[in-house]
């Protein structure tokens, strides 16, 4: 005589233990998929407790999950003082060449600073 082994339970979870588990992943910095993992969850599991938790249908919601509250916004004529600009000054042009054992770098125009300490030093390390 055969004998199947008997599959294992299916957990259930009250409601206020998925409100806690919902309530801890939306806490900042928190991740759905370790908060799931430390509970014994499917993180899809807790995405879709997530989406019933923000339709209030896990009970009262906390006021770490409410959703954004809209401020209220005056117009008016008052001019505006002008942001800084955020574009470089303009740079002498000219040209850079570079012979090294791994390689040659040629370089004409204008170049960001930042990217060209980026290239030497992978160049020249």
């Amino acid at each position: 005589m055969a004998v199947t082994p008997e599959s294992p339970k299916r957990r259930r979870y009250s409601i206020a233990e998925k409100r806690q588990i919902v309530e801890e992943s939306f806490r900042p910095s928190a991740s759905v998929a370790r908060v799931a993992r430390a509970h014994g969850v499917n993180a899809n599991q807790v995405f879709s407790w997530r989406r019933l938790y923000q339709r209030g249908r896990l009970g009262k919601n906390s006021s770490a999950a409410q959703p954004a509250e809209l401020l209220p916004v005056t117009i008016s004529d008052a001019p505006v003082a002008p942001l800084p600009s955020s574009t470089p000054s303009p740079l002498l042009t000219g040209t850079i060449q570079l012979q090294s054992s791994k390689g040659r770098l040629r370089i004409e125009g204008a170049v960001d600073p930042i990217c060209l300490r980026l290239v030497l030093d992978h160049l020249l390390a």
